[in-house]
């Protein structure tokens, strides 16, 4: 594998590292340290709009942040989670079925979203407490695809090309809108462009390949 491929398996798992992280729970302290020293890489080059803005707007928090107790900074990302995605009536439910139009899809999303991971032979990690549709839980499915096609298991490719456009295409964009629009500052405006591009680049990664 080339250096030039072995920087973009990083960059992606890196990314889907980061967005499982911010949306699967209040980000920890050592997370937000590995943040704030800079550590997410970024693809070189420009790639898509929203990762740029993402990344850009990571860059702002980095900025407003430098120098300030990382509890602090985990408080205050712990109250704007919680707002965000707990509630008492959360502005934003990152699940597959709230956010597909298709109405005969409501009773059997799950089930779908449940047999793609299983044709793939990947089960959610138990630790995961949210519904098998909730957006962390696609994106750790996703990572699983990515870190088995970066250990040669070409045969990830075409679950990973369904999973786009049957599950993810479908309404990653729409959930990315919804946290840019309602979150408080540049932390989660960041991760909502970063899940858009994010899963932009990843679509075309395996359009191009498969």
């Amino acid at each position: 594998m080339s250096m030039d491929m072995e920087a973009v398996y990083a960059a992606r798992l890196d990314l889907v590292e980061f967005l499982i992280t911010a949306t699967h729970d209040a980000p920890p302290e050592e997370f937000l340290e590995d943040v704030l020293s800079g550590d997410i890489a970024s693809p070189s080059g420009s790639v898509n709009d929203d990762l740029d803005t993402g990344f850009d707007l990571l860059e702002q928090f980095i900025e407003q942040n430098r120098g300030r107790s990382l509890e602090d900074v985990a408080d205050e990302l712990e109250v704007e989670y919680t707002r965000l995605f707990v509630g008492p009536r959360p502005p934003v439910l990152p699940h597959e079925t709230y956010y597909r139009e298709d109405t005969e899809y409501l009773g059997e999303g799950l089930p779908k979203v449940e047999a793609s991971y299983g044709a793939a032979g990947w089960s959610p990690p138990e630790d995961y407490p949210e519904e098998n549709d909730h957006v962390a839980v696609e994106l750790a499915f996703l990572r699983y695809l990515v870190r088995s096609q970066y250990q040669g298991r070409e045969e990830t490719l075409g679950y990973q090309r369904v999973f786009h456009e049957e599950h993810l295409s479908h309404w990653i964009d729409d959930c990315a809108a919804s946290i840019v629009e309602e979150a408080d500052g540049p932390f989660y405006e960041a991760v909502g462009h970063l899940l858009a591009g994010y899963a932009a680049f990843e679509e075309e990664i395996v359009l191009q390949v498969s």
